[in-house]
């Protein structure tokens, strides 16, 4: 019976709108006496994480068949007529109206286990972060939905990963979890998503993270930006979600401005830099071309690893290009490995942040990935991983991915130490990110 409840849930696209929901959002690791959050999931009946691409696909017009899909997205064309010409054309929403509970029931259907199951006997976080963003996505889509029509006009994908917070360093696998989240800032076409992720033990869902996607709708064919509904913020708690989400754009802007791909490094960043080069200079020598490695040090270029898939239909998302969930999953891998290569012990991943989707990965594409550690300190490495595809016909090359990956060791790691000024710069990239990391895990830890 429950089963048949979840399947009816995404069929009719349900959500929960009750009153009381954003005080349990904004404080989403309360946890109620009887194992479920305070006031959030009254009435709700939560979406079953397999049925979640399902529910996509019913909403684009999109076929399991690889053959049927491609003629679906032809057909999309028509639906043009149905954009908005501007976005105040359309109805405002509130926080509520998108929210959505998505259950993984690792605990309940252990056939489910296997496919999550790493060789640590924990739950692999690269299958979580595939699910973070199908979740993403059809929240964005309940949050435009229509009730005049079924299939949506929109073509929503992740433009961006802004955040992603790991309360704890090991999931189990033969525990329940959920997954909770909701549209928490709009713009003219883009829309910020608030996710948590909670797991049942004893009883109790306790946080085990917090995330934060941007996601952008585009029109039917995906080549053009599409406006939005609105959102109204419903009480003071709304609206400081809301000015939080004008804060993080502005974050997000002042981050680029800053990029070191745009303006010279800081003072006190030159300043590190030129320190790192002093301390690696041949004293017996004392030339500008003789380096000496210090001690428990590794040089940048020999911190590195690299990776290929060939992109086949299997791994396509709703709109015929590569999932964003795949390329998460498979980055994320190949910066654990690098990690875990690098400080010769298992590493845990502490946070995701600034994954930037700059372009779609075509079925057919050869995809390099390549891992770098970037910045190092105690027992901390800061990750970058930059992916690529070739077109092997034309071998055109173009950037599609930057990702950025904060892991922790169980013991100290040796330090990374750049050679050229352009590792130098991907090395104070890497201190940005990671200090950013830490600001904001401190930040969070006083706020709790």
């Amino acid at each position: 019976m429950m089963q048949r409840n979840m399947l009816l849930a995404v069929r009719l696209g349900v959500t929960c709108q009750r009153s009381g929901f954003l005080r349990s959002l904004m404080t989403a690791s309360t946890v109620h006496s009887k194992g479920q959050l305070a006031d959030m999931n009254e009435g709700c009946i939560p979406v079953h994480v397999n049925n979640v691409r399902n529910k996509l696909r019913e909403i684009v017009g999109a076929s399991t068949n690889w053959r049927d899909h491609v003629q679906a997205m032809e057909e999309r064309k028509a639906l043009q007529s149905l954009l908005a010409k501007k976005q105040e054309d359309l109805p405002s929403r509130r926080m509520k109206d998108s929210y959505i509970e998505v259950m993984l029931p690792l605990g309940s259907e252990p056939q489910l286990r296997e496919k999550y199951l790493n060789v640590y006997n924990n739950v692999r976080f690269g299958r979580i972060l595939e699910d973070l963003d199908s979740l993403g996505v059809l929240i964005c889509y309940t949050h435009t939905k229509s009730d005049a029509r079924n299939m949506s006009p929109l073509s929503i994908v992740t433009a961006l990963v802004d955040k992603i917070d790991l309360r704890k360093q090991i999931i189990s696998p033969d525990c329940d979890i959920k997954l909770t989240g909701h549209v928490s800032w709009v713009g003219k076409t883009s829309m910020e998503v608030k996710m948590h992720m909670l797991q049942l033990h004893n009883g109790i869902y306790s946080p085990v993270l917090d995330a934060t996607f941007v996601m952008v709708a585009r029109d039917p064919e995906n080549k053009r930006p599409a406006f939005v509904n609105p959102l109204v913020p419903d009480g003071p708690e709304e609206e400081s979600l809301l000015h939080q989400g004008e804060l993080n754009k502005v974050r997000r802007v002042e981050f680029s401005t800053a990029s070191l791909l745009k303006m010279a490094p800081t003072a006190e960043e030159r300043k590190i830099v030129h320190e790192m080069f002093l301390n690696t200079l041949d004293t017996r020598t004392v030339s500008f071309r003789s380096r000496v490695l210090p001690p428990n040090s590794v040089w940048m270029e020999d911190a590195k690893l690299k990776g290929l898939e060939i992109c086949h239909p299997q791994e396509r998302n709703i709109f015929n290009r590569i999932f964003g969930g795949f390329l998460m999953r498979k980055a994320y891998e190949l910066a654990w490995a690098t990690a875990c290569s690098y400080g010769g012990t298992r590493p845990y991943v502490v946070a995701v942040d600034d994954i930037m989707f700059q372009r779609p990965v075509e079925i057919g594409s050869l995809l390099f990935l390549s891992s770098q550690v970037c910045y190092t300190e105690n027992n901390y490495v800061q990750i970058r991983v930059h992916t690529e595809v070739s077109d092997p016909i034309t071998r055109e090359h173009h950037t599609t991915n930057i990702f950025h990956f904060t892991y922790v060791s169980d013991q100290e790691v040796p330090q990374v130490v750049p050679q050229t000024y352009g590792e130098s710069m991907l090395y104070l990239d890497g201190k940005r990110h990671f200090d950013a990391v830490v600001q904001n895990r401190n930040g969070h830890s006083k706020s709790s």
